[in-house]
């Protein structure tokens, strides 16, 4: 079935529509758990090849895509997200190609113990099964998000925004060829067919009891309705209010580096910087010329009062910048009383996802990295490596910021679960 061409034509014909890809994901989930590696990786690396031979295709409905989203008249991070251009097609392709070459999670032998009456108890990964991910404006979120759950054993419902609708089309029928040539279900990752927002309701209810897992790839809004609507478990991919903390023993050409990749290399991404904290012990020497590198970068500064007297042309700060993902060139800044005050500011402030220490004592950075209750705390490097792919993981399907066992970049290895196995020889219960 090529979930492409069903066409609802009302609420009911809607809901039996998504009624039967829920029962075919979970046919092909079956399949999926017990393919070999081979397989798996076949589907993968062919899925790759084929999006590099329909990159003109994609192009296409990209500029549809980005046609609809300029006249929608979006933020700058949204068009950027949306974007697809030769770079960014063949990183696509790469990343399939670098998830195909990872070790295969599936049938780990994770812990093995004895127990005093000879059972020999085995933990052994295994796949979730049917993971539903929800997601805005990113068309590579399709490949990652198909392939990272193909390569775990699990099947994927994926419902992309009606902003990336074409571009998400064209990449599922790449990762549907793959599936073909490797032998595999072809419904083993489906796409939603419709805009209609109805569905996100019913994948958020289960599908009739078809998806094990909900993964929210979106704004806050998107994440808050998961979250109040979801019927089965979530990994929570909450805002990123990031921060930068720079402590009085920082290198201060060391933290430019750092400040300026973090927050300009890509303003529209959850790993980009929102927020510079500045140790109040070291403001003398650090504020003036951190707040200038910003402002010079064309980025606009929203400081305390003592940020706007280190700079002019900075702009009081409201309460709510201190909660702000930005996702533009606008940066937060205020000083805090050493890294206490970092910590304590991070966790009124901070959306749990991705925070960092700049300094060169190793003391402060061990209090701060062992505290700071986010899911990636980074010393000394710029936060916009958090990224499943900076990880080593080929790609994330998000940035998890609960406390389930899926935190940080969801990968592979986080799309498993486990079951117990257990051997005996006659041994019965007392």
């Amino acid at each position: 079935m090529d979930s492409l061409n069903v066409a609802p034509g009302g609420a009911a014909d809607l809901e039996n529509a998504l009624l039967a890809i829920g029962r075919e994901a979970r046919k092909a989930a079956r399949v999926l758990a017990l393919a070999s590696p081979e397989q798996k990786n076949h589907a993968l690396r062919a899925a790759g090849k084929i999006l590099l031979a329909r990159q003109p295709e994609l192009l296409e409905a990209n500029a549809l895509d980005m046609a609809k989203a300029r006249g929608k008249n979006l933020a700058a991070a949204m068009l950027d997200r949306l974007m697809l251009d030769d770079k960014r097609i063949a990183a696509i392709a790469r990343s399939l190609e670098e998830i195909a070459g990872l070790p295969d999670p599936v049938g780990r032998l994770l812990e093995t113990f004895e127990r005093p009456n000879g059972l020999r108890i085995e933990r052994v990964s295994t796949p979730l099964g049917v993971v539903g991910v929800i997601f805005e404006s990113r068309p590579n979120v399709t490949a990652d998000a198909g392939g990272l759950c193909l390569k775990a054993g699990n099947a994927a419902i994926l419902r992309a925004g009606s902003e990336s609708f074409h571009s998400a089309r064209l990449i599922h029928s790449c990762l549907v060829g793959g599936l073909r040539e490797a032998g595999l279900p072809e419904t083993s990752i489906q796409l939603i067919p419709t805009r209609d927002r109805a569905a996100v309701g019913a994948m958020l209810a289960g599908l009739g009891g078809a998806i094990d897992v909900i993964v929210p790839r979106g704004g806050k809004s998107l994440v808050a309705r998961v979250q109040a609507e979801a019927r089965v478990p979530v990994f929570a991919h909450l805002e990123g209010v990031v921060h930068v903390y720079v402590d009085a023993e920082a290198d201060l050409e060391k933290a430019k580096k750092i400040l300026l990749n973090a927050k300009m290399r890509r303003t529209g991404i959850c790993g980009a910087a929102e927020t510079l904290l500045v140790d109040r012990a070291g403001a003398e020497r650090l504020l003036a010329p951190l707040v200038r590198l910003m402002l010079d970068a064309q980025c606009e500064v929203r400081g305390d009062e003592a940020a706007q007297k280190a700079d002019p042309r900075v702009v009081a700060a409201e309460e709510e910048d201190w909660r702000a993902e930005y996702l533009d060139a606008i940066i937060a800044a205020k000083l805090v009383d050493g890294v206490q005050g970092a910590i304590d500011h991070i966790e009124t402030y901070g959306s749990h996802h991705t925070d960092c220490i700049v300094t060169e004592n190793a003391q402060k950075a061990e209090k701060f990295l062992r505290e700071v209750d986010s899911a990636i705390v980074i010393h000394n490097a710029s936060t916009q490596f958090a990224d499943g792919g900076e990880f080593g993981f080929g790609a994330e399907i998000g940035i998890a910021t609960g406390r389930m066992h899926a935190r940080g970049p969801v990968g592979v290895a986080q799309l498993t679960s486990f079951k117990y196995v257990v051997h005996g020889d006659g041994q019965t219960r007392p």
